[in-house]
């Protein structure tokens, strides 16, 4: 009878915790499980730990820049859901789960320079999380600026020179509008092991830029930087889609472990700091991407060439 009673205790202590976390099957509004058992293997899973790497061990590197666009049929698991549900959110939605509900990842901000070195991460300066202009601007981050007449009983509010009162507020991105996401990684060869190895460096949501006046597409907008090596905890825990079998799901780190995507080279890092595009153009810029990825898996095919 104990036995039988620490396991109904065990099982609704681990509903509990399931029941917290986005993307285990248990409804969090009702705490209904939708399905015939509980998922907790990805909720509850574990990061796999880098291998230890000295300087000493690498014997040569190159940093690249990969663009991942979400409109090709590979790239669909990090774009769908577009509406969060009780087992799958979308990337995005992951990414504000970690930054604005939970707190554990640090937002990074490119500024006007675009800066991916992450030198501006976006903190509370007096150490309060709870400090209205620190949300405020973690916030911003995730939308964009709007601006709308103030209103107050159907009328619209005036000045004392009678003009119009316009309040601005941010209107939050949605996973519909992320078109693409960079990452930033360094391919190395460590001699330890003798083989060829990637690590994500950084990863950044990007989205249409409109012009506010034209409301006309004028290019592409990257929202900010995560530190990947910090996200890997909160991507370890949300499922990512199989077509094949909805039983054997991985989460977004086992995906991104697995190079489970599809990607172009957008930079290398060169002397001269330029990206592939405006350089070159069109086929010349697909051209070029492909020379890079060659180049890596050549270097080393000829290590093992006799």
């Amino acid at each position: 009878m104990k036995y039988l009673l620490n396991i109904l205790f065990i099982f609704f202590v681990s509903n509990s915790i399931l029941a917290q976390l986005p993307g285990s099957g248990i409804s969090l509004e009702s705490n209904v499980l939708d399905g015939v058992y509980i998922q907790e293997h990805i909720p509850t899973k574990r990061v796999v730990s880098y291998i230890h790497l000295r300087e000493a061990d690498v014997m040569w590197s190159k940093r690249i820049w990969r663009v991942l666009d979400l409109k090709e049929k590979k790239n669909h698991k990090l774009y769908y859901p577009l509406e969060p549900q009780n087992d799958r959110i979308s990337l995005y939605d992951v990414m504000k789960y970690g930054a604005l509900d939970e707190g554990s990842i640090t937002v990074y901000d490119p500024g006007i320079d675009l800066d991916d070195k992450f030198r501006y991460p976006v903190r509370p300066t007096n150490g309060n999380s709870n400090d209205p202009e620190f949300k405020k601007r973690l916030e911003g981050m995730f939308g964009y600026v709007e601006t709308k007449d103030s209103v107050a009983d159907d009328e619209v509010v005036l000045d004392d020179n009678g003009d119009k009162i316009v309040v601005e507020f941010i209107e939050p991105y949605t996973s519909a509008d992320i078109v693409r996401y960079v990452l930033k990684e360094d391919w190395f060869f460590d001699k330890q092991r003798s083989m060829l190895d990637v690590r994500i460096i950084g990863i950044s949501p990007a989205v249409l830029a409109v012009n506010p006046e034209t409301k006309e597409v004028v290019g592409l907008k990257q929202l900010f930087w995560l530190y990947f090596p910090e996200c890997r905890y909160v991507f370890q825990n949300f499922f990512v889609y199989n077509p094949e079998n909805d039983a054997q799901r991985m989460s977004f780190d086992d995906l991104f472990w697995k190079r489970d995507f599809s990607s172009f080279v957008q930079k290398e890092s060169n002397v001269f700091d330029r990206k592939i595009s405006p350089n070159w153009d069109g086929l010349d810029a697909l051209l070029e991407s492909e020379r890079v990825r060659n180049e890596i898996f050549t270097f080393e095919h000829d290590l093992w060439h006799f």
